[in-house]
Order: structure tokens, then sequence, then C-alpha cells
């Protein structure tokens, strides 16, 4: 059953059965015994939908019954090509002619603002359109928290590093086990192929389990609050914390202050899972915690990891309980598997069983995604996608490429081609790190395409290690100049990349050596 409360009175409307008011409101459903969660009949379009979140949020509406919408601008798989098979309409641009749809309800992104161009146009004129009209809108999180996660045991999984891969881990585990979790997530799972679904009742849970990606970025343009305080989690993972968001955040003190937030949704009987080796961590928790703990990654941890990233012992209280053999490499997967555990054992999941279904974990797009590999002379060239967008994303992927190279002794050279494109690196906050991020890289090419800062001079400490292009083709044309057959070649960005990984495989094939 759909309800509002108005805080003014005005006029009221009808529109497709729905009473509603034209004025600034606030929503609900109510469920009763006799209602579906959902009316079958809401329309909601959805503004930023080819985004991770609001994509994943316009799956779960559509498979609860509702008629979805979007639109955005610039879209690009998989999310686009994930939206298409389900049935949703995009609509390119955030044209006035939008209002035409009639929906129910403007779900909003933060990708949408007030910002005006230079000519002093609105650069979002439906958001402006449906603010002048009093249409009812709200946040993507805040829908999220009041249709979907009522009533569920949220398991969320936040910090700056491995949200996605965690939050796949985690959700996989619970699926292997035959819990049918439901989940959200910044990315696709290889194991479900899909970043969204609602999931199921399971007959030894009290609630349906509901896996998220707890991002910390701020939850639209009219509530600046990180999007996790929304998720009221009962469990919930903090797996690392440095700065980031360097657009929104004015320093480190301001995102711990955000995570504590977070801690403090969590109910007494819930479970805090938290990296021992982070001390910005630490000092979140001394902020105060009214919450059971477990900690990971660290020698006096209760969970603890020994051994090679790839197969490594899972010790709890200093007893092996379990051992993890995967495809994956780097001991950033190592600690977001421990986190997994730990988070699986507070809804029932014993260690070595959750241990055992990581074995069978396939890992997520673009995460070290291999896109291609190419015959060259004696040897392969193989090209990775990877979503590494910050310097310490970036070691930790190059690491971990390095050393699975080194234990299975394989021959070549690691080149790294990425992109500054995240709102923190385009500012040059973190510029400085970027020569310590590739140091496991035998050749690094940056494209340097849309910033404001000298990438050229932020890598001089790497010399003749690494070179500066300023769109796609030349970066394309002077890696092609120098691979050598068995290098690995490592594509980093949270965009496209201006398709870079085909133009590169293309390249490579006409590529003689």
């Amino acid at each position: 059953m759909f309800d509002h409360k108005c805080r003014n009175r005005s006029r009221n409307f009808k529109l497709e059965g729905i009473h509603k008011a034209d004025c600034a409101w606030s929503y609900h459903w109510q469920r009763s015994d006799n209602d579906d969660l959902y009316n079958p009949a809401m329309h909601i379009h959805i503004l930023g939908i080819c985004g991770t979140f609001m994509g994943g949020l316009a799956a779960l509406a559509r498979e609860a019954g509702l008629k979805v919408t979007g639109c955005d601008a610039g879209v690009y798989p998989p999310m686009s090509d994930q939206l298409h098979e389900l049935g949703i309409d995009l609509v390119e641009g955030y044209g006035l002619e939008q209002l035409a749809l009639k929906p129910d309800l403007f779900v909003v992104g933060n990708v949408v603002s007030r910002v005006r161009t230079t000519d002093g146009q609105a650069r979002y004129p439906l958001m402006e359109a449906i603010l002048d009209a009093g249409l009812p809108y709200t946040s993507g999180p805040q829908f999220l928290s009041e249709q979907i996660l009522q009533g569920r045991h949220v398991l969320a999984v936040a910090g700056t590093h491995g949200k996605t891969s965690t939050t796949s881990m985690l959700a996989w585990i619970l699926e292997d086990v035959g819990l049918t979790p439901g989940f959200l997530v910044g990315g696709v799972p290889l194991n479900f192929g899909i970043s969204a679904r609602l999931g199921a009742l399971a007959p030894q849970q009290e609630r349906p389990l509901f896996v998220i990606e707890a991002d910390e970025y701020d939850t639209a343009f009219f509530d600046k609050r990180s999007k996790f305080v929304h998720y009221h989690p009962r469990t919930a993972v903090l797996n690392n914390l440095e700065f980031d968001h360097a657009d929104i955040f004015d320093d480190l003190a301001a995102i711990e202050r955000q995570f504590h937030h977070l801690v403090r949704t969590v109910p007494s009987s819930g479970r805090l899972i938290v990296n021992g080796l982070e001390e910005s961590l630490t000092r979140v928790i001394h902020q105060g915690c009214w919450s059971e703990q477990r900690s990971f990654g660290s020698a006096v941890s209760d969970f603890q990891a020994i051994g090679d990233a790839s197969h490594f012992h899972v010790l709890q209280h200093g007893n092996v309980m379990a051992t993890v053999n995967w495809s994956l490499s780097g001991q950033h997967n190592q600690l977001n598997a421990l986190a997994a555990i730990a988070a699986a054992e507070h809804v029932g999941v014993a260690p070595d069983i959750a241990a055992k279904a990581l074995s069978r974990f396939q890992n997520v797009r673009r995460r070290m995604e291999i896109r291609g590999t190419v015959k060259l002379g004696d040897g392969d060239v193989t090209v990775y996608d990877d979503f590494a967008h910050h310097p310490t994303a970036i070691r930790t992927t190059l690491d971990g490429l390095k050393q699975q190279m080194l234990s299975q002794q394989k021959p070549g050279r690691i080149l790294a081609a990425f992109e500054p494109r995240s709102n923190t690196m385009k500012l040059g906050a973190v510029k400085s790190q970027l020569p310590w991020s590739l140091e496991s890289a035998d050749l690094s090419f940056c494209h340097s395409g849309g910033l404001n800062w000298d990438a050229a001079q932020a890598l001089s400490p790497l010399g003749d290690k690494a070179s500066v292009h300023a769109n796609v083709d030349a970066l394309v044309a002077a890696l092609c100049a120098v691979v050598k057959p068995g290098d690995q070649i490592v594509c980093m960005s949270n965009g496209s990349f201006g398709a870079v990984h085909g133009k590169l495989l293309a390249a490579l094939k006409g590529t003689t050596r």
C-alpha cells in the first residue's frame, strides 16, 4: 500500500490511481498480511541510472515488479547491457521531455546536481523541472532503505578499497551454502552474472539476508550524508580507510566521521568486522562502539591468514580453521577473503565451509579480468581490465600480479596503462603517490586527457619507465611499439578508458616481433 505525508497542504491530484500531493512530502510503503510489499502499478524514473549503484537499484525495482525507466549521459557497458536485458528503457540525457513519462516517483542519483553551465543553463534541466513542478522525488539510498532493506538482515561492506570484491565474495559464500541472499554490488560478480537481486528467506534464517556494497560517497545533492548511513546493517565490514573523494571530503578525519555514523547504526546484537591493520579504523572505533566486534588481518586479530594469497590457511583465535585455495592473487584479496569469512560466520556459516565456497569464487568483472590474449612471436601477450582508480588500488593490483607471476615462474614484464579518472585523481589530490603505486610495473603509460595537473612531472621519479599521452590512440601506439612476447598489460580505470582494451588487442594482432 502506498502512503504519503504532506508537510504543507496544497492542491491534491490523482495519477494512475495513486493519491499524491503537489507539495513537499515524504513517502513510504506499508506491508500488511494481505498486501504485496510493492505496488505493481508503480512507475519510477531513475536519474543517473547507469551508475553502478543506480543500475543495481533499477534491477531490484524491476525484479520487484515495478515499471522502471531511467536516463543518463555517456552510458557504457556492462551496466547499459544489463539494463537493456532487463527490459528497462533508457533515455539519453536529462531533457525536459522526460516529464511526459509521468512516473509516480523520480529516484535521483548523486551524479545529478544544481550546477549551471558557463552560459547559465542548468546542466540537469529535468531536475529543475521536477523541483519547479513539485513532483515527488527521493534519493537512491533512501528508496533502497525504505522499500528493499526493511525487514532484512543487511550485511554491509564498507571501505576505501575492496568493497566490490568483498561484497561479491560474501554474497557468493551465502549463495553457495544455500542461503539465497539478496545483494547489490558495484560491479558484476561472475558467479552470478548480475549486480543485484532481491533474494529470498532461507529456512534457517529469521530474516532474508541482503549483502550490500556500502559506499561512503554522498547520497544526493539534497542529502550530503554518506550512502551507507541509510542501510542500517546488522553485520558491517570496515575493510580499510584512507583519504579519497577529495571533491567532497576535506581530509581523512571527515571520512572517519562518516564511518562512525555507520558504526552508530549497527545494533548491539549486530557485529562489526574491522581490519586490524588500519589505524584510521582504530580511531573510528575509539569514537564509540556499541556492537560485537571481530578483527581480521593483523597478528593479534580474531581472523588471520598464513601463506601465499592464492593458497592460505585461515586462523581463528590462533587455530587453523580452514584453507582457501583459489585463482585470485594479492594480499588485498587475502584480506578481503578474511573479512567475508568473518561476516559469513555472523549468520551461521562456519569458516571451513566459507573457505570451500571461496574456492569456487570466480571474481568480478573489471577486477583483473582477462579481455584477451594475442600470440606474439614465441609467447603470448595478455590484456587485463581492472577498476583500480586510486594509488593504493593500483599498487595492490600490480603487486598481486607480480607475486602471481613469480610464484608461477612466469616470464614477461608488466605494462601498466592507467587513466586518472576518479574525482580524487583528476583533482591531483593523490598524484604524489603515483610513482609508488607503479613500482611493480616495468613500464607505465598514463592517459592525461582532461587533467589540469602535470602528469609527466608527477611521474618523473620513474624516469623513462613512465610516459604520458594526451589521447588513448597515442597511448596504444606507444605501448604496442615496445611490447614483447610474454608481457602482461594491465589497463586501469573506473571508466571506459576510451575502449582501450579493444584497441590494444586489435593493434597487437597486427604487430609482428
